[in-house]
């Protein structure tokens, strides 16, 4: 189905670093049949998946979905330093993006009834997208790519960087320590490149993968290189959880990199034709 993208930027609020910088991808024919927001992983993650990212968001506008991809504040091209966001400001942002995509589907097909919801999140942007459709009423469904169900590991992983860069010098253990407790006194902590403000490194630690009623479509996809492939042990208490809310969950393991950790720049086309292969499957009854 032929399709098109547009990069524009939208003013999320009034404030001193408002502007959002942001892609929309939609089908060129009928009207979209779904419309599909994405929520991008924590810090350097988000750089080395954004081949990955829009590539999917391509392949899904050419089966028929419209694609919304955002800069948060203070990331990409959009207002701000990484020092002025915050983990609340970043589920806002998610929550105008769902809004901002709805507007341009009435835009673009006017009178048409509103298409499913799909929240799409890549590793700690799981934890952004589940936050943002807890906070949401309107119908939503999750697509879910190597989910990080507990915030307070990744931000564990990212402050580990820290570490690493002061073994040389000093004691790593030391470093982890000092970080934590800047963090807690309000200070931003340089880390791997980033500015970490604690209104971030905070709200991430508290942040789980909660989603919310009324049960909903939810769409797990892990990668794996292994001959015999299996979702991550960590993984199956949390979609116990799911299946136990009534959410109808589909769970899936396909062959691909880490893209969002390699060295160099990895495609994971398994990953993209499962994701296209889900949404474009009927909703169980």
């Amino acid at each position: 189905m032929p399709s098109r993208s547009e990069a524009f930027f939208a003013n999320n609020g009034s404030g001193p670093h408002n502007q959002r910088y942001a892609w929309w991808h939609q089908p060129t024919g009928a009207p979209a049949r779904a419309l599909v927001v994405y929520a991008p992983p924590f810090a350097e993650e988000m750089n080395k998946s954004r081949r990955m990212a829009a590539w999917q968001a391509r392949v899904l506008a050419a089966q028929g979905c419209a694609v919304l991809q955002m800069d948060l504040l203070g990331c990409g091209d959009s207002g701000g330093d990484f020092a002025d966001a915050g983990w609340d400001a970043w589920v806002d942002d998610m929550r105008f993006a769902c809004r901002l995509a709805q507007q341009r589907f009435a835009d673009q097909w006017p009178g048409q009834p509103a298409p499913e919801l799909w929240l799409w999140g890549l590793r700690a942007g799981c934890l952004l997208a589940a936050e943002a459709a807890r906070q949401e009423s309107d119908l939503w469904n999750l697509l879910l790519w190597q989910p990080q169900a507990q915030g307070k590991q990744v931000l564990q992983q990212f402050l580990r960087l820290k570490a690493a860069s002061a073994m040389g010098e000093s004691d790593g253990g030391q470093a982890l320590k000092q970080a934590r407790a800047d963090l807690a006194a309000g200070l931003v902590v340089d880390v791997a490149g980033y500015s970490l403000p604690p209104g971030v490194a905070l709200g991430l630690e508290q942040a789980r993968l909660q989603v919310p009623v009324p049960p909903r479509r939810v769409v797990w996809l892990e990668l794996s290189l292994r001959e015999e492939p299996a979702l991550l042990p960590a993984s199956a208490p949390v979609l116990d959880a799911l299946r136990a809310a009534g959410h109808q969950v589909a769970a899936e393991v396909v062959p691909g990199p880490a893209f969002w950790s390699t060295l160099e720049i990895e495609d994971a086309p398994a990953l993209v034709r499962a994701s296209v292969a889900h949404l474009r499957a009927e909703a169980p009854a």
